[in-house]
C-alpha cells in the first residue's frame, strides 16, 4: 500500500515546489488596449483635453511611517447617450511625478455609456500615497467630456476602508 501511495505523495510534492510564473502587479492586459484601438483623424475636428486623477496606493495610518496598502479601481466613463468617445494616452504617475507607467499611447473608443477600467493591485505600491494619472482624450465639440473616477478599497479581517476621488479637467 505504501508503494502505491509513495509515487502520488511524490508527484505532489514535485508539482508543490515548481515555480509559478510571477503575477503582474497591475491585472490589466494589454490586449485590451489593442482591441479598442480607434482610428482618429485630425479632420474629424475633435475637441481635444487633458484631465487629471488622483490616485492611492497606500496611504497613512497612525504616523507617517506606517501606511495601508491600497487596491485601486480606475473608471473612465463616457457619459454620453449617443456618442463614441476617445482616450488618447493614460499614464501614471507616482507620488514624486515620475512615470510609472503608460497604459496605452495610441486612440482607444469607449462606446456611450460605456466604462473602461484600470485595476491597481494592492501589492502594486509603486505609486505611493500621492499617485495620479494623466488622460488625454477627443471628444465631438457637442459631446460630454469623459468622466474619471479612482475607487480605493481595502480589505482586513473585519476592518474595510474605501473611498473615491473625481478626475479634473486641466487642458
Amino acid at each position: 500500500m505504501i508503494k502505491q501511495i509513495f509515487p502520488f505523495v511524490l508527484l505532489l510534492l514535485i508539482a508543490a515546489c515548481t515555480d509559478k510564473a510571477p503575477k503582474e502587479v497591475s491585472s490589466v492586459d494589454p490586449i485590451n488596449w489593442n482591441n479598442r484601438k480607434a482610428k482618429v483623424f485630425v479632420t474629424d475636428s475633435l475637441v481635444q483635453g487633458t484631465s487629471y486623477l488622483s490616485v492611492y496606493s497606500e496611504i497613512y495610518s497612525e504616523t507617517e511611517h506606517r501606511t495601508h496598502n491600497l487596491t485601486s479601481t480606475i473608471s473612465m466613463r463616457n457619459t454620453n447617450s449617443q456618442d463614441t468617445i476617445y482616450l488618447n494616452k493614460a499614464e501614471y504617475f507616482d507620488t514624486h511625478g515620475n512615470s510609472i507607467r503608460t497604459y496605452f499611447d495610441f486612440p482607444i473608443y469607449i462606446k456611450p455609456m460605456e466604462t473602461v477600467e484600470i485595476v491597481i493591485d494592492e501589492k502594486d505600491r509603486s505609486g505611493g500615497t500621492g499617485a495620479n494619472f494623466l488622460f488625454q482624450w477627443s471628444i465631438k465639440p457637442t459631446s460630454h467630456e469623459p468622466y474619471f473616477e479612482g475607487v480605493m478599497i481595502s480589505t482586513s479581517g473585519q476592518q474595510g476602508l474605501s473611498f473615491t476621488t473625481q478626475g479634473r479637467r486641466i487642458e
